[in-house]
């Protein structure tokens, strides 16, 4: 029976699924993809992550005959309908012969297996993990250098001095660097090396500073699916466990054009750690192990530095997070506080669910303790805090609840509960509830939330899809929130705020996608000190429609129209307005991809500034933010030179004419233009 289903398929699918499956796969978009998905930007968003999980998606495909249901939910394109018929048709007929099988599965549409297929294979069964070593499915080396041809003037004898006057110039050269190398094979194992040298710091070798050459370095061996150890993983990693009260990593978007499936977080457990990023990763060991068919056990031991403000009183005040070490002010903090981690989790599989349990001891070699203010009465202090909490989900016909509670060492709770459904064949919707304390606290967590981090909110979201046609579909949501204490820029308590968000896309024909979004959030926030002299809060209004066309007359021809504006205003004042238009053209001849962007845009003010993601080298994404009034373009060429080398070259610049310097401090350039340029050239093996 098998077999002639694959026949009847398999025929017709070889000039369309093969050829989509490869196309696909090589030609993948991360940028458009992420661009799509979060049109409207989301500042708390760390861009940077969340586009190397999906670059981790894509090169770790899923095999269609082992992924567990949590996995396959990661990727955010099935819903759970779609979800049920998948395991129900691999239940019935058995492990998949050919990736051609997609189309057999009811209601799994070309246009749905087509978006699926970069992330997921149909791999050999019984793998030795010798064969896999000597044959790895990726192999390569990558190194990337960014050059600004301007100059900053923390690159100058023209420095600017700190308070006890010493001079704040750059360490080392305005050359920024990046290298990787990977090693590994889909599911069976990975070695990957990751260095970056960030503009402005040195390339020294100083052990007693911390100091390994690059001023980041990143490293991670693993290996899976070994009997009853599943996963085990040296160096950097990373877990993405229930919800995300506790642990907190994966291809989690927040709020966005995705207005049903993204506001769950699939448990997916440790996974390498392979971004630049300098905060929220574990250093050490971790393994899972099954104990039995259902129940699987996950263990951690972590200790890794972390850069924070240390005062007089020897107490830490604040973490530094962005990175940056290039003169003395950065550099008098840098891995100047050991934390320590230990943690467990453990989870029983259900035939529709699991349910789990969570532990994480996090220990500091200096005591935490911000700045005295209001908005810090509950933050945590002291050297140790530990969290456990419980989670779990269940699949009930077309309705997935889920769900995770955890208590922090404060007494503080934090609480996750939601449900996404698929009401009918056209209808999603999906109803989420979370509570955080104001003295909740975790330091990997990451909930679905307004806030950056997982503390001080209450709310409740409701989002829902419609599918009017298979050509047209309509999307929004509504998130209610409350935050009991006081905030930045916010000293009132307890304040509220909502925003909703309405979407529709219409893909015409093969050739046009349109879509238009429309967003309205209200906060209450502190009034502007050039607006009042008198302090109080009040209610903000934000605004933003974009409109966005994609139009691709020929498989080497594709262009990008925007247009995008919105206002900001504080209640009673003139609101402030922004716009943007920009234009985008690729354009691909055989072994040459170019890609060509011009924008121009106007704000009253950086409250109404814009935001739109830019097209950038492989692993790499940018995001500059538009404000007063300019011009920005760029053009991004990529070589494939043979089957084992690409090369990347990327120029862009902006200019802003009634500028006389950009930016400030040591990041000060004179004049109105900025110009980056960056080359990158990756090695397959």
């Amino acid at each position: 029976m098998k077999s002639l289903l694959f026949l009847s398929f398999g025929v017709g699918l070889v000039g369309t699924v093969s050829y989509a499956q490869e196309f696909r796969r090589r030609e993948i978009d991360p940028t458009s993809f992420v661009q799509n998905l979060l049109p409207i930007t989301a500042e708390d968003l760390n861009y940077g992550t969340v586009y190397e999980n999906l670059i981790q998606l894509y090169t770790a495909p899923l095999d269609l005959n082992t992924c567990t249901r949590e996995e396959l939910a990661a990727t955010y394109l099935l819903n759970e309908r779609q979800l049920n018929r998948f395991f129900e048709y691999r239940a019935q007929f058995g492990i998949f012969l050919s990736i051609y099988e997609l189309q057999a599965i009811p209601e799994f549409e070309l246009a749905l297996i087509y978006r699926l297929l970069p992330f997921v294979t149909v791999a050999p069964q019984n793998r030795k993990l010798w064969n896999g070593l000597t044959n790895p499915s990726d192999h390569y080396f990558l190194v990337r250098t960014e050059q600004l041809l301007e100059q900053k003037r923390g690159a100058t004898a023209d420095a600017p001095q700190s308070r006890d006057g010493t001079l704040q110039k750059f360490a080392g050269s305005p050359l920024q660097w990046y290298a990787r190398y990977r090693y590994s094979r889909s599911r069976d194992f990975s070695f990957g090396i990751t260095a970056e040298k960030d503009e402005g710091e040195a390339f020294s070798w100083k052990p007693s500073a911390h100091k390994y050459g690059p001023d980041f370095l990143s490293f991670h061996a693993q290996v899976q699916h070994r009997g009853r150890l599943k996963n085990l993983i040296l160096g950097d990693y990373q877990l993405q466990v229930g919800q995300g009260l506790i642990y907190s990593a994966g291809f989690s978007l927040g709020k966005g054009m995705e207005t049903v499936y993204t506001i769950r977080r699939p448990t997916t457990g440790i996974r390498p750690y392979t971004s630049v990023t300098e905060t929220g990763f574990f250093r050490g060991i971790a393994a899972t192990y099954s104990l039995g068919k259902r129940l699987e056990l996950t263990t951690l031991l972590s200790r890794v530095r972390q850069s924070g403000t240390l005062t007089a009183q020897q107490t830490v005040s604040s973490f530094q997070t962005d990175g940056l070490f290039r003169i003395p002010n950065e550099l008098q903090y840098r891995a100047n506080l050991v934390e320590q981690n230990a943690g467990a989790h453990l989870v029983y599989h259900l035939d529709r669910g699991q349910l789990g349990a969570t532990y994480l001891r996090t220990s500091f070699d200096y005591p935490l303790q911000k700045a005295e203010a209001p908005r810090n009465e509950f933050e945590f202090r002291g050297k140790h805090n530990h969290l456990l909490g419980l989670h779990g989900n269940y699949v009930w016909r077309n309705f997935h609840f889920f769900g995770e509670t955890a208590r922090s060492k404060s007494g503080g709770t934090g609480t996750v509960v939601g449900v996404l459904a698929s009401l009918t064949k056209r209808w999603d919707a999906s109803l989420l509830f979370r509570n955080f304390d104001r003295n909740f606290h975790s330091f990997y967590a990451n909930a679905f939330g307004e806030n950056s981090r997982t503390i001080n909110e209450a709310g409740l979201y409701l989002g829902a899809k419609y599918s009017v046609h298979k050509r047209l579909k309509l999307a929004t949501y509504v998130d209610l929130y409350r935050f009991p204490w006081y905030k930045y820029l916010v000293d009132k308590q307890p304040t509220k705020g909502w925003d909703y968000l309405v979407q529709g896309t219409w893909t015409p024909s093969k050739k046009w996608t349109l879509y238009a979004v429309y967003r309205q959030e209200q906060k209450e926030k502190n009034i502007a000190s050039d607006l009042s002299k008198q302090k109080f809060v009040t209610q903000t209004l934000r605004r933003t429609l974009v409109l966005n066309a994609e139009y691709a007359p020929h498989r080497s021809w594709s262009f990008r129209s925007r247009i995008q504006g919105g206002t900001f205003g504080y209640h009673g004042f003139k609101a402030d307005k922004g716009w943007l238009v920009l234009q985008e053209v690729t354009a691909k001849w055989n072994k040459l991809a170019a890609t060509a962007r011009v924008s121009a845009y106007n704000t009253d003010s950086y409250d109404a500034r814009q935001y739109a993601v830019e097209q950038d080298v492989l692993y790499a994404i940018s995001m500059p933010a538009y404000y007063e009034r300019g011009f920005r373009h760029f053009l991004l060429l990529r070589y494939s030179a043979n089957a084992h080398t690409d090369i990347w070259l990327r120029i862009s610049r902006t200019t802003m004419p009634e500028r006389e310097a950009l930016s400030s401090y040591v990041d000060e350039i004179q004049g109105t233009n900025r110009t980056d340029i960056k080359c990158q050239v990756r090695y397959r093996f």
